[in-house]
């Protein structure tokens, strides 16, 4: 079977991508089951060039097809913010679920909903032996509403609101949140290269 390198270290995302490829001829192995102890340095100024950096570095680490993602959300209001920085949001306080989006909240006080549009972003390359990298994007959009709902997911869920069901992406059940977010549409697309690739 062949082997398929994830880009990542995070058990959680392996364990949600062995899922979503299944029944595709593919052995999914973590950084660490390869023997790779390196991270990638996300100098990039893009989800692209990230997503593409960390997936061609490590298939030219482990000579073997390497799929990464890179992902985060997007305000127009803050120009973008804060984009590829969206994880870091959270610091200095990780122990915080809260702290990413209240600063999102706090930046974005009183200002009005058309001044509130967002969007989540999720780009996957897919860097394969003798081939151009592959490269495929999903987009949820949506609005940071002014207070937080529900208590699922993590991270922004609870404040970004999706006009299309009138509910917050918190209050989602996880089957519907994976179907339509934006990972879980740039992972549909992944498969459909993964299926290509494997012909």
């Amino acid at each position: 079977m062949q082997k398929l390198l994830i880009g990542s270290n995070n058990a959680h995302k392996v364990g949600e991508l062995r899922a979503i490829f299944s029944g595709l001829p593919f052995e999914l192995l973590t950084l660490a089951d390869a023997g790779i102890d390196y991270e990638v340095e996300e100098t990039g100024t893009t989800f692209v060039e990230n997503a593409r950096l960390k997936a061609e570095t490590y298939a030219q680490i482990s000579g073997l097809p390497t799929l990464a993602d890179d992902s985060g959300l997007e305000v127009a209001a803050l120009d973008g913010k804060p984009g590829i920085y969206t994880a870091r949001w959270a610091l200095p306080d990780l122990n915080n679920p809260h702290r990413a989006y209240a600063r999102v909240l706090e930046e974005l006080k009183g200002k009005p909903f058309h001044d509130r549009i967002a969007r989540f972003v999720c780009v996957i390359a897919i860097a394969w032996p003798g081939q151009p990298t592959e490269v495929v994007e999903g987009i949820l959009p949506g609005v940071i509403a002014e207070e937080p709902r529900g208590v699922g997911g993590f991270g922004y869920d609870p404040v970004f609101y999706l006009l299309d069901y009138d509910k917050h992406l918190a209050e989602l059940d996880p089957e519907e949140k994976n179907r339509i977010s934006h990972r879980g549409q740039a992972c549909a697309l992944a498969r459909e290269v993964l299926e290509l690739l494997a012909k």
